[in-house]
C-alpha cells in the first residue's frame, strides 16, 4: 500500500503534512512525498503516476487563512466519492488510538520517499501535453495569490513557450496570512484582487492577467476590453472562462481532426448552459446532470472512459482536459487560456470581444449568484426550513416570470402543475426552479461547508432574438437583480 502527500503554503501546511505521513507509515504505507509547496492536482497526479493506493493534499483551497484541512484521495487520483466517503468517515469517528511513525526516521527508512524533482518534471510534461501549437506571443502577468502557483502554472507556461510571464510581485512570496489580498482571501473568483494586478498590467502593457488560488486548482482571469491594454478592462467569471475554453480546446482538436460524435464534456447542473450549446455546434455530447464538485466530473470521466474525455469544467473556475489527473488544475487553466489569449492578439482581438462573438452565435447568457447566510445556533435549522419551503411552496415568479418546473433532487421528482413526474438524475439537498421562459432557471442548495444556503440564476436570451448586445446585456442584468430580490423576499419569509 502506498499514499500520495502533498501540501500548499497554509500556515502549518508542512507540519500536517509530516503528521499525515507520520500515521500513514506507522499503518503500513509507503509514502511518496512532495517536499515543497505543491499544487493540489500535482498530487491527484502523483497518486495515478506512482499508483498509490491513496492521497492526502494537505490545503483548505481559498478559505481564509485560518483555516487548514486535507483533501483525500482514492487511487484513480480523485477526490473519494460514495460509498468511500462515508466509510473513511465512519473508520476515523471509530478509531480508539492513532499511530505515529517519527517522521524523519521513515524518510531515513526509506518508507517516506521524497519525488519531488522526478513528479514535477513528469506533471509539467503531462499539462504541456494537453496544449495547442499557435502564437505565443503574448504579454502575461500571473500572480499565485501567495500560493503554490510559481511551482506549478508558471513552469507549465514556461514549458509551453511563453516567455513573458511576470509574476506579480505583491503576491509572490508564498504565505498564509496571505498578507497582500484584499480581505486576506485569495479567491480568484473575487473581482477585488485583481485591481492592483490590472493597475499594474496597464502600466507595462500587458494582455491577461491569470491567478490562481492557493493550491492552484482554481484559475481568475483579467484582460482589456479591446485590443488596447492601456484601456478599460474586466474580469471574466468562471462560467465565462469555462465558454471560452470550451470553444478554443473543441475548436483546435476539431482542426486537428480528433473530434468524434462520442467525445464529450462534463459539468454540473449549476454550470452554464452555454458549453452544452457549443458542444452542441461541435458535434460532441455534453454530460451535465452532475451535483456541484470537481468530483463528481472526475467520476465521470472514469464511468464514461477517459479516452474519449475532452474538458470538464464548474462553474467555480475549475478546468481540466486530458486523463493525467482527476481534479481540476489551475496551471493546465493558465496554459491554455494563455494559448487563447496570444491566439486572439494575432486576430487583433480581445478575449471580452471573443466572448461577445461567440454570444452571437450561441445566444446571450448570464448568471448571478447569491448567498443567505444563516449563523448562529439557528442557521441550520433556518437552511433546512428554507429548502423545504423551495421544494413544497415555491415562489410562483420570479423577476415577474412563472415559474414552470419544480426540480428536487432530494426527493427525485418533477412537479409541474402540480403533477409529480421521477426526476432522472443525482440525490442530493439541490431544487432547480424553471421559469417559463426558455433558459431561465435558478438552483438553490445549502453549502457544504459554510452556514449559508447559495442560489445560482440563470437568464439566456436565444441567439435568433438577440438584435442589441448592449441591450440584451443591460436586460438581463435587471432581470438577475430583480431574480434576486424576489428570493430575498422569499427567503425573509421563512
Amino acid at each position: 500500500m502506498s499514499c500520495g502527500i502533498a501540501y500548499d503554503t497554509r500556515i502549518n501546511s508542512r507540519h500536517f503534512a509530516e503528521l499525515c505521513a507520520g500515521i500513514m507509515v506507522a499503518n503500513g504505507f509507503k509514502v511518496y512525498f512532495l517536499d515543497h509547496y505543491r499544487s493540489t492536482p500535482e498530487l491527484s497526479f502523483l497518486v495515478r503516476f506512482k499508483n498509490c493506493s491513496c492521497g492526502i493534499m494537505v490545503t483548505a483551497s481559498h478559505n481564509p487563512p485560518s483555516d487548514n484541512a486535507v483533501k483525500v484521495y482514492w487511487s484513480t487520483g480523485g477526490q473519494v466519492l460514495p460509498p468511500h466517503d462515508k466509510a473513511i468517515i465512519d473508520r476515523v469517528m471509530n478509531v480508539q488510538e492513532i499511530q505515529q511513525a517519527n517522521f524523519a526516521q521513515a524518510v531515513k527508512e526509506g518508507q517516506v520517499v521524497f519525488c519531488k524533482a522526478e513528479v514535477d518534471a513528469a506533471f509539467v510534461r503531462e499539462v504541456k501535453a494537453q496544449g495547442f501549437p499557435g502564437p505565443r506571443d503574448v504579454k502575461i502577468i500571473y500572480s499565485p495569490l501567495h500560493g503554490v502557483g510559481r511551482w506549478a502554472a508558471v513552469p507549465a507556461l514556461e514549458a509551453d513557450g511563453f516567455a513573458d510571464v511576470k509574476v506579480f510581485g505583491p503576491h509572490a512570496e508564498p504565505d498564509g496570512n496571505f498578507p497582500n489580498v484584499p480581505g486576506h482571501v485569495s479567491n480568484p473568483e473575487n473581482p477585488r484582487v485583481f485591481d492592483a494586478i490590472i493597475e499594474r498590467a496597464k502600466t507595462i502593457g500587458a494582455d491577461v492577467v491569470l491567478a490562481s488560488d492557493p493550491d492552484c486548482d482554481r484559475l481568475g482571469v483579467a484582460a482589456p476590453k479591446t485590443t488596447d491594454p492601456g484601456g478599460d478592462w474586466g474580469t471574466l467569471t468562471g462560467n465565462q472562462i469555462g465558454v471560452l475554453l470550451t470553444d478554443y480546446v473543441l475548436e483546435q482538436r476539431k482542426k486537428a481532426g480528433s473530434l468524434s460524435p462520442e467525445h464529450y464534456l462534463v459539468t454540473t447542473l449549476v454550470t452554464t448552459e452555454m458549453i452544452r450549446r457549443i458542444g452542441d455546434s461541435y458535434g460532441v455530447k455534453t454530460d451535465f446532470n452532475n451535483l456541484v464538485g470537481f468530483k463528481w466530473i472526475a467520476g465521470r470521466m472514469d464511468d464514461l472512459g477517459p479516452e474519449k474525455f475532452v474538458l470538464g469544467l464548474e462553474e467555480s473556475h475549475g478546468y481540466l482536459t486530458g486523463a493525467y489527473a482527476r481534479d481540476k488544475d489551475g496551471a493546465l487553466a493558465s496554459m491554455l487560456m494563455a494559448e487563447l489569449a496570444a491566439r486572439l492578439k494575432a486576430e487583433k482581438q480581445s478575449l471580452h470581444e471573443k466572448l461577445e462573438a461567440l454570444y452571437w452565435q450561441h445566444g446571450y447568457h448570464a448568471e448571478g449568484q447569491l448567498s443567505l447566510r444563516m449563523e448562529g445556533s439557528e442557521g441550520m435549522t433556518l437552511m433546512q426550513k428554507l429548502m423545504a419551503k423551495f421544494r413544497d411552496a415555491p415562489p410562483q415568479a420570479l423577476a415577474g416570470i412563472p415559474v414552470a418546473t419544480v426540480r428536487d433532487y432530494l426527493n427525485q421528482v418533477t412537479i409541474r402543475d402540480g403533477t409529480k413526474a421521477p426526476l432522472a438524475g443525482p440525490k442530493d439537498n439541490l431544487v432547480i426552479l424553471d421559469l417559463a421562459e426558455e433558459g431561465n432557471r435558478v438552483a438553490v442548495r445549502p453549502s457544504g461547508t459554510e452556514p449559508k444556503v447559495k442560489i445560482y440564476s440563470f437568464t439566456y436570451q436565444p441567439a435568433e432574438l438577440l438584435h442589441d448586445l448592449d441591450a440584451t446585456r443591460q436586460e438581463m442584468s435587471e432581470r438577475l437583480a430583480a431574480i434576486e430580490a424576489d428570493l430575498q423576499v422569499f427567503a425573509k419569509s421563512v
